[in-house]
């Protein structure tokens, strides 16, 4: 099992490239390193859920793609552990990079979408106010609900063993997404109706690098001016297969589609 990951905000500047899931590039963490305690938050699950001892490894991550991999030489209380922490790696960009755009599903379903987002591999998440969203985030409960988003990438990224966590972004209108979408290698939306011409995402042409931006409507569909919209900005209409998904869903199995064929998960 791979080590688990614990986020901190002062790993210190990289000392070489690579990935905690690649064998080859990072050196297995050493007893004789230099002294890291992690504390706080992070150190307190460490200690009293994960239950590390000494011998045993984890990882350190700024959730920007720094990280290091580290052996556990003793806890200290109840939310102190100490590390010996080997160099300080960074971990390179993806290419292409997956950005979703999520329209804003009912309830508690926006945070499973970004939970499994998360962990296929998705890069940046921007939540969207399409014109048939039922939910809408206005004011302090739009607050509230972006920092669940945000707070539930970040947990994600941990427990899927990311060193890169995914961005979310501010919540966008349909102007402001026809503008990400206008400046995409690879634009896409979505779109299940059967009077209107499709391809299969199975078969698009992708970039090998750059940015794709995939548009996720929701469970009401993407409306005529949206889609109107969006393809004045260069994206193209496709569509999974026959069944239809949930909006919580389709951002998620369309991400595994495009990171298989990316050569991303090679």
């Amino acid at each position: 099992m791979t080590a688990p990951v614990f986020v901190v905000d002062d790993l210190g500047a990289p000392e070489g490239t690579g990935s905690p899931g690649d064998p080859g590039p990072a050196e297995p963490p050493r007893a004789d390193g230099p002294r890291y305690v992690l504390d706080g938050p992070e150190g307190r699950h460490a200690v009293a859920v994960k239950r590390l001892r000494p011998g045993e490894e984890a990882v350190l991550t700024d959730g920007a793609g720094r990280w290091a991999a580290c052996v556990v030489l003793d806890a200290e209380g109840k939310d102190r552990l100490v590390l010996s922490r080997g160099p300080v790696r960074e971990e390179p960009a993806p290419e292409p990079r997956i950005t979703v755009v999520q329209a804003l599903p009912k309830g508690d379903r926006g945070e499973r979408a970004v939970e499994t987002m998360t962990e296929t591999g998705v890069d940046t998440i921007v939540p969207w106010a399409a014109e048939r969203c039922v939910t809408q985030w206005k004011g302090e409960r739009g607050l509230k609900a972006l920092g669940k988003w945000r707070a539930t990438a970040r947990e994600s990224g941990k427990q899927s063993r990311r060193v890169r966590f995914p961005d979310v972004a501010d919540a966008m209108s349909g102007k402001q997404v026809a503008a990400v979408l206008a400046r995409a290698e690879l634009a896409v939306v979505l779109h299940e109706d059967p009077a209107h011409p499709a391809e299969p995402l199975a078969t698009t042409v992708l970039p090998v690098r750059g940015e794709i931006v995939l548009v996720v409507g929701p469970e009401g569909g993407v409306s005529p001016a949206e889609l109107a919209l969006f393809a004045e900005a260069g994206a193209r209409v496709c569509r999974l297969g026959r069944s239809v998904l949930r909006t919580s869903t389709a951002g998620t199995v369309a991400a595994a589609v495009l990171l298989g064929r990316s050569g991303r998960w090679g």
